[in-house]
């Protein structure tokens, strides 16, 4: 049986961030729930290093005098303490939970237990690894609801913990106001080689999953075709291929690019392409349909529930492809697609979510 009457708290370690795509949920659906929040039912809860933080009108923001820094400390202590203190209910975006006081949490995907092998072993990325799991063990065993973004990963979630798939909820993740973004085409000045609609286009972290490995392949057996990927490494989570690049003069490493060089490399590319072998929703082919460019997808995971008739698709393990015929397969208009997958549907599924515990 829920409790009523409980105030939700949600761990802001977002906003101390480097901002990826978890942190980016994280702080556009907070500004979401802020519009359909009554007033009094729901804190946002920073550390005293929190930046950038939005001004807010239902939401009230609490700042602690502990600092973020170690990663599982503001969680496991200072966060958690305040939430069992102040008998509040935690609401984390970030595959995390505090341990002993798990509330409603998402779990985006639990690709640290299904794929250990895709991380090194020096000690930071084991430590990353081990605590990954564990979050995700606790939070399945304990959570009041967990939540995450696809039926392929509400699958896996109550497949591999062995629960029962009504305490999962399929929250899917969201588009912002992405054409609020203004093109940045200055950034063909750093790449003068590039020509329109003659370039494939890639976008993600570097990290293993996203599969880099099929693009050097693909590119080194068709030399004439024009590949730029734009991307951070995540410390030492990054694929060997990533070395021999170099040898390859059709693959540029553009590395970090602004919302608006991506958005006008989105806008100019023959088409983005996304071989990731392992998405628990995947948003960066959404944002490359908003700018009217094609995509061309990996047929792996939660992609094709996600993108249906709206994408090319291409196995991730297969990169000898003519995408001259992939991107010949019949699409659909993304025009629907686009109106079903925005940051507003997302948090309103979500709000109906924490409206059980007010």
């Amino acid at each position: 049986m829920k409790k009523k009457n409980r105030i939700i708290a949600i761990n802001g370690e977002s906003w101390c961030r480097t901002v990826t795509g978890i942190e980016r949920v994280a702080i556009e659906t907070t500004k979401e729930l802020d519009r359909l929040a009554e007033s009094g039912k729901i804190e946002l809860v920073v550390p005293k290093n929190a930046q950038n933080l939005p001004e807010l009108k239902n939401i009230k923001i609490v700042r602690l005098e502990a600092e973020a820094s170690f990663f599982p400390k503001w969680t496991q202590v200072h966060f958690q303490k305040y939430v069992i203190k102040n008998r509040r209910l935690s609401l984390d975006f970030s595959n995390t939970c505090p341990f002993f006081s798990p509330g409603i949490e998402y779990i985006h995907d639990i690709f640290a237990k299904l794929y250990p092998s895709d991380y090194s072993a020096n000690p930071r990325d084991r430590l990353i690894q081990l605590y990954s799991n564990l979050m995700y063990r606790r939070i399945a065993r304990k959570a009041k609801k967990i939540i995450t973004v696809s039926e392929y990963s509400k699958k896996t979630i109550a497949d591999t913990y062995k629960i029962n798939p009504d305490r999962i909820k399929v929250v899917y993740a969201g588009m912002g106001n992405y054409s609020a973004i203004k093109p940045d085409y200055s950034v063909f000045r750093l790449f003068p080689e590039l020509e329109e609609k003659k370039f494939y286009f890639s976008l993600g972290s570097l990290s293993t999953r996203k599969n880099l490995k099929w693009i050097i392949e693909h590119a080194s057996l068709y030399p004439d075709e024009q590949f730029v990927v734009s991307g951070k490494s995540l410390e030492s989570i990054v694929p060997e291929e990533l070395k021999k690049t170099g040898n390859l003069k059709n693959i540029i490493m553009a590395g970090y690019l602004s919302d608006g060089q991506v958005k006008a490399m989105l806008s100019k590319c023959r088409a983005f392409i996304f071989p990731s072998y392992f998405e628990g929703f995947g948003i960066p082919p959404l944002e490359a349909l908003s700018c009217g460019a094609k995509i061309i997808i990996s047929d792996a995971a939660s992609l094709p529930e996600i993108y249906g008739k709206c994408a090319c698709y291409i196995s991730p393990d297969k990169p000898d492809v003519n995408l001259d015929e992939v991107l010949s397969q019949p699409v659909e208009s993304p025009e629907k697609l686009l109106e079903k997958f925005t940051l507003h549907n997302s948090a309103v599924r979500l709000y109906d979510v924490l409206k059980e515990y007010f």
